[in-house]
C-alpha cells in the first residue's frame, strides 16, 4: 500500500469523497514528506504548514456537513512562487521580491481557493521565469528528484521537483518557452502549457506578457485535466484572457479516441541537437499511435529554424518592459547605500536583479531602441507571423503533431557552463509559446535511467483533443506509473 504523499490527485480526491481518509491526514502526510526530502530537493521557497493545516480542516468540515465540493477539494497543491498569494511571500525568484507580500491573490489562486484546495506553500524557480534549469533563483538551486545531481529543469523547476518527489501532487507553473514541459521532461511528469489566453494571467507576476501561461503539472494526464478544467476560462481582470467555453478535460481522458487521428511528425524538432536516444523514445512513441489506429508521417514547419532566435528578442523585449515597474521606490527590496532618484533606482535595480535577468533587460532596451526596432523587434515579429502561419496549414492537414519535449534528459547542476547552450534546452517548446498554442509533455521512457518526454501540440484551444490523446498513450503505457528515487525513499 503506498503511502498517502504517494497518491495520484485523483486517487486523493477519490479517496476523500469515500470517506477513506480526510483532507488533514493527506496535507500531513505531504507536509511530513516535504520535512523529510527538502533538504536534497529544496524545491520550497516557503512551506505555509501551519495554513495548509487550517484549509484542510476547513474542506473536512465542509465535506462532513454535506455540501457539494469541488472533485480536488481538499487535495494539496505547490504554487510557483511568481503567481500571488495573499498574505504569503512571493518572490518571483528574485533578491529585489525578497519582501513582497501581496494584498491579493492571482485568479488562478483565487479560484484554487473557492475550489478547495490546501496550499502547501510557494516553490523555487529561476528569477522572473528566466531560465532553463531553476539554476538563477536568487535563493538556491533546485534538484532533480530522480538524480539529485541534475537540474529538475526551468523555470518551473520547484513546481515539478515537488511533484516528482511526491511532496504535492499537483502544482502551478508558468510558461514562456517552455517552463511547464521542459522540466515535466526532465522530471517524468505530465506537463500542460494552454493556449495563450486560455488560462487568466492576473496575479502573474510577467515576464513577456504575449509568452506567458499558466498551467498544471501533475503525475497523470487526468490529474492535469481535473487541474486545468478549475483555472480555465475567462476572466475580467486580463484583458487577454479568451472567452471562449471550456471543454470537458477529463471527459476527454475518460474516452480517448485514437483512431482515425492525423498525426504530424515535423522533421526540423528531430535535428536540432536532439539526442538519437532522445528522437528514438519519441518515434516509439509515434509508432504506438499508429498500433492504435492513427495516421502518422512526417512532416515539415521550416521557420522553425529561426524559432529561438526571434524569441531571444520578442521575449527579452517584453521583459525589458515589464520589469521597469521594479525600481525600488513602489516596493521591494530598495537599495540603502545612496539617496537620489536616479542613484537610488540604479542601486536597488542593480542589488536586486540577478545576472541572467541584466543580460534579458539589456537586450530588450537594445532591441527596442531607436535605429534598431526594425532591424530586431519588428523582424522577430515577422518571424513569429511565420511561424505561426506554418502551425496553421499544418493543422489543416494534422489534428496533433507529435516532436520531442527537450533535446536530452536533464543535465547535471553547473555542466551548462554555455549560456547558448542553456537556452538550446527549450528549442523543441518554443515555437509553441511563439504560435500561442496548446501543448502538452508527457513521459514516454528513460536514456540512463533518466526520464523523457514527448511533445503533442494542438490548434488553438484544442485542449480536449490532446488530454485524450495523451491519456489513450498513457493507457497503453506504464511511464507515468514510475515514481522517483527521492519518492519511494523511506
Amino acid at each position: 500500500m503506498p503511502e498517502l504523499y504517494q497518491l495520484s490527485a485523483s486517487e486523493v480526491s477519490g479517496m476523500l469523497v469515500a470517506g477513506k481518509v480526510s483532507s488533514r491526514e493527506v496535507t500531513e502526510s505531504a507536509l511530513a514528506h516535504i520535512e523529510a526530502v527538502e533538504p536534497s530537493v529544496r524545491a520550497f521557497l516557503t512551506v505555509t504548514g501551519e495554513g495548509a493545516i487550517a484549509q484542510a480542516s476547513a474542506v473536512d468540515k465542509r465535506r462532513a456537513a454535506g455540501e457539494q465540493l469541488s472533485p480536488l477539494a481538499g487535495v494539496p497543491i505547490a504554487l510557483k512562487d511568481n503567481l500571488c498569494t495573499t498574505g504569503v511571500r512571493t518572490t518571483a525568484g528574485s533578491r529585489i521580491l525578497s519582501n513582497f507580500v501581496p494584498p491579493y491573490d492571482a485568479t488562478v489562486v483565487r479560484r484554487l481557493r473557492e475550489a478547495g484546495l490546501v496550499f502547501l506553500g510557494k516553490v523555487n524557480l529561476d528569477e522572473f521565469a528566466m531560465g532553463s534549469s531553476t539554476e538563477n533563483s536568487a535563493y538556491h538551486c533546485t534538484t532533480n528528484p530522480w538524480d539529485t545531481s541534475r537540474v529538475p529543469g526551468g523555470s518551473s523547476g520547484g513546481s515539478a521537483a515537488a511533484v516528482a518527489a511526491c511532496e504535492a501532487p499537483l502544482a502551478l507553473g508558468s510558461d514562456t518557452g517552455g517552463s511547464i514541459r521542459q522540466p515535466a521532461s526532465y522530471c517524468g511528469l505530465v506537463g500542460m502549457k494552454p493556449t495563450y489566453g486560455r488560462v487568466s494571467r492576473f496575479g502573474l507576476i510577467a515576464y513577456a506578457s504575449s509568452l506567458d501561461q499558466i498551467g498544471p503539472l501533475s503525475r497523470t494526464v487526468e490529474d492535469s485535466a481535473m487541474l486545468l478544467q478549475l483555472i480555465a476560462g475567462h476572466d475580467d481582470c486580463d484583458s487577454t484572457s479568451a472567452p471562449t467555453a471550456v471543454d470537458d478535460y477529463l471527459g476527454a481522458c475518460k474516452s480517448p479516441q485514437v483512431k482515425g487521428l492525423r498525426i504530424g511528425i515535423p522533421r526540423e524538432y528531430y535535428a536540432q541537437g536532439v539526442s538519437k536516444e532522445v528522437a528514438d523514445a519519441v518515434r516509439s512513441a509515434a509508432a504506438l499511435y499508429e498500433s492504435l489506429g492513427a495516421v502518422v508521417e512526417e512532416c515539415s514547419l521550416p521557420s522553425t529554424d529561426y524559432a529561438l532566435a526571434a524569441y531571444y528578442v520578442v521575449a527579452p523585449a517584453e521583459c525589458s518592459s515589464n520589469l521597469a515597474r521594479f525600481d525600488g521606490v513602489r516596493y521591494g527590496v530598495r537599495s540603502a547605500d545612496k539617496t537620489g532618484h536616479i542613484g537610488l533606482m540604479e542601486l536597488s535595480r542593480g542589488q536586486g536583479f540577478g545576472a541572467e535577468v541584466k543580460q534579458r533587460i539589456m537586450i530588450g532596451t537594445y532591441a527596442l531602441s531607436a535605429g534598431y526596432y526594425d532591424a530586431y523587434y519588428r523582424r522577430a515579429q515577422q518571424v513569429r507571423t511565420l511561424i505561426r502561419n506554418e502551425f496553421t496549414a499544418a493543422f489543416q492537414k494534422y489534428d496533433l503533431l507529435l516532436t520531442p519535449t527537450a533535446p536530452a534528459p536533464a543535465f547535471k547542476l553547473g555542466a551548462m557552463a554555455d549560456p547558448m547552450e542553456m537556452k538550446l534546452a527549450d528549442v523543441c517548446t518554443i515555437p509553441v509559446n511563439m504560435a500561442g498554442l496548446p501543448g502538452i509533455s508527457v513521459p514516454c521512457g528513460f536514456v540512463d535511467g533518466l526520464p523523457v518526454g514527448m511533445q503533442l501540440i494542438a490548434a488553438p484551444f484544442k485542449e480536449a483533443l490532446l488530454f485524450g490523446a495523451a491519456a489513450a498513450y498513457q493507457q497503453a503505457t506504464t511511464w507515468s506509473t514510475m515514481l522517483s528515487a527521492v519518492a519511494t525513499a523511506a
